[in-house]
């Protein structure tokens, strides 16, 4: 008589599932005064027109933006003032 293999096969085991690094503490944020407005630009002034020595556009300054740094670029370079 022929004996039957009664011996089970092992069940594959699940992939094991990492669990994620808990996340750090997020830095408080810290709470920002607002800046003093700078002072204007020396000068430009409002009706100012300002012309591009390369191409002849010629810009006109209607509003002041407030900063000391402002430079009007055209062709890659600061625009004059006309006169």
């Amino acid at each position: 008589m022929a004996t039957k293999n009664t011996t089970k096969k092992a069940a594959p085991k699940p992939a094991e599932v990492k669990k994620a690094a808990p996340k750090p503490a997020a830095p408080k944020k810290e709470v920002k005064k607002a800046a003093p407005k700078p002072a204007k630009a020396a000068g430009m002034k409002k009706g100012s027109k300002y012309s591009c020595s390369v191409c002849g556009l010629v810009v006109s300054v209607d509003n002041l933006c407030g900063c000391s740094t402002c430079d009007i670029l055209c062709c890659g370079k600061p625009m004059k003032v006309k006169k």
